[in-house]
């Protein structure tokens, strides 16, 4: 039931809690994106290729990432959230740092799994945790922030990753380190110290009452747990049949999944031939078995695709006020699809731009990291602190105002790429860079702040699992395999590569458009939804 009208300012303790989450957020994206700048050591030592590490850094992360992001985001909904992120925080420090005994590709492979769960949890649980610290106008800023320390975290990934490569190599440069240790496995050791710090520190922060600043009371969860395992169980291929069972589904119900499941198999089947034709590449020896790396990476996006729909039937059986709330409206769906498809560009970039630099210019992988990723930081501070105040001001709370910020950088940046990638030397390269991330960053914010406010604040971590898996399954799934196909199919191009991820952009601009003809209406209608749908609010 409605409390009233919420609070105006923010809470107690909200910019401790703000500065904790935004410091979880950087070292969530350090653990993830450290194997960026360490991927041309790693391809060395393995003997794998583009491909195979758009596999490691983008689908075998994404598979896990994204599938535990939805029970974790219902956990989030129910439970703790404090603890929920310390615990998480100290998971992946650890799977972040058993990479640095990873001798072979099925070691690195698990080490990325178990960063790909342990991280599921991080932005469900503190977005939701920091909507409950501050008031609606206050939004903008407060994804601005965690919107740069994602920055952070991506440039901090660069430099740690790379310095401390090259400082371990320079001090034990004809062997004889400890442990056998090489630099890139070092360096990994070195990104899962911050967390070891950070997640006790996480487990002290207050949780405060969950909907209050928004004047909507939200009744204790009885069962958060057994809500979790049943979302995990209900999402799993296999698994769901006994859920969809238990809960006894319709013949419709089992003809639609069973419909969703052809499909996907299809298009996997289709994908797999089409990738096989357009970039053969050997065999990957998992476990003493050999498997195509195209079939690995479209195995997991169709099992990804596959896992959204087992969601979606649940949500609509177990609470349909939710699935009013997130599957019918256009404007959550329609930003979660531009999420999704942006992700295909930020990950296919980033994942190969640090390549890109030492193959094309000739720099070693530490000055690579200090400069690349220094810039990348700074930069991907101030473009989110520049949008998300500005959205803010533009638009006092209103969503319209916040697309069209969003449009603006979307619409603008791929045409800015396309000078960025063909600069002469690496001087120009990081001039052009400059402005084409200063536009490029400012799109997060505002499209946060719109999402999470056209769904009630019980939802807000399921809806932020749900963006996450769809940005994550398609974005960070496909964008860095689609840079290492196109690179492995032009013999080493990376900026053809790096550029080929653009043509995402159009559909991009029209959803935009849409979206901001529409948001006003739909967020106005949010409470109309969810009560005819059986909500008490």
């Amino acid at each position: 039931m409605n409390t009233g009208a919420g609070a105006s300012r923010p809470l107690p303790g909200a910019w401790y809690a703000l500065a904790l989450v935004a410091a979880t957020q950087a070292i969530s994206l350090l653990d993830r994106n450290i194997l960026a700048i360490l991927a041309p050591a790693i391809k060395a030592d393995l003997k794998i290729g583009d491909a195979e590490m758009g596999l490691l850094y983008g689908t075998v992360f994404a598979l896990f990432y994204a599938l535990f992001s939805l029970p974790l985001g219902r956990l989030a909904d129910g439970w703790i959230r404090t603890r929920l992120l310390a615990i998480a925080i100290l998971f992946w420090s650890l799977a972040t740092g058993t990479a640095a005994f990873a001798g072979g590709f099925l070691l690195l492979m698990l080490s990325r799994l178990g960063v790909g769960i342990g991280e599921a949890a991080s932005q469900p649980a503190g977005t939701s945790l920091l909507y409950d610290y501050f008031p609606r106008r206050r939004r903008g800023t407060v994804m601005a922030i965690l919107a740069a320390a994602i920055a952070i975290g991506l440039g901090g990934s660069l430099v740690i990753g790379g310095g401390a490569a090259d400082w371990w190599h320079r001090r034990y440069p004809t062997g004889g380190a400890p442990l056998g240790l090489a630099g890139w496995q070092f360096a990994f050791l070195v990104a899962a110290l911050p967390g070891l710090l950070i997640a006790p520190l996480m487990w002290r922060v207050r949780e405060p009452e969950r909907g209050a600043v928004d004047g909507i009371a939200t009744p204790r969860d009885p069962n958060p747990f057994g809500a979790s395992l049943g979302v995990l169980g209900a999402i799993t291929p296999g698994i769901h049949w006994i859920a969809l069972a238990r809960r006894r589904a319709t013949g419709r119900d089992w003809l639609v999944n069973a419909g969703i499941l052809v499909l996907i198999v299809a298009g996997m089947v289709a994908a797999i031939h089409w990738a096989e034709a357009f970039s053969p590449r050997p065999p990957l020896i998992l476990g003493g078995v050999a498997i195509s790396p195209h079939v690995l990476q479209w195995s997991v996006i169709g099992f990804g695709i596959f896992v959204i729909a087992n969601l979606l039937q649940a949500i609509r059986r177990s609470d349909p006020p939710a699935f009013a709330a997130i599957a019918t409206s256009p404007s959550v769906i329609l930003c979660i699809a531009v999420g999704a498809l942006q992700g295909v560009v930020n990950y296919g970039v980033m994942g190969f731009t640090p390549s890109f630099l030492m193959k094309t210019y000739h720099l070693s992988p530490g000055a690579t990291g200090l400069q690349f990723g220094l810039l990348a930081a700074a930069l991907g501070v101030i473009g989110p602190l520049i949008a998300g105040p500005l959205s803010d001001r533009l638009s006092g709370g209103r969503p319209r105002e916040r697309v069209w910020v969003t449009l603006f950088a979307l619409g603008v940046s791929p045409l800015i790429a396309f000078w960025v990638y063909r600069a002469p030397s690496a001087g120009a390269f990081y001039l052009r860079f400059t402005f084409y991330s200063l536009v490029l960053t400012m799109w997060m914010p505002p499209l946060y702040a719109v999402l999470y406010d056209q769904v009630l604040p019980r939802m807000r971590g399921i809806t932020s699992s749900i963006y996450l898996f769809a940005m994550t399954i398609i974005g960070l799934g496909i964008g860095p395999y689609a840079v290492g196909l196109v690179s492995d199919a032009t013999h080493g191009d990376l900026a053809t590569a790096i550029l080929s991820v653009n043509w995402v952009a159009p559909p991009i601009v029209i959803m935009l458009v849409i979206l901001a003809l529409r948001v006003n209406r739909d967020q106005a209608s949010l409470l109309d939804r969810t009560r005819a749908a059986g909500e008490k609010v």
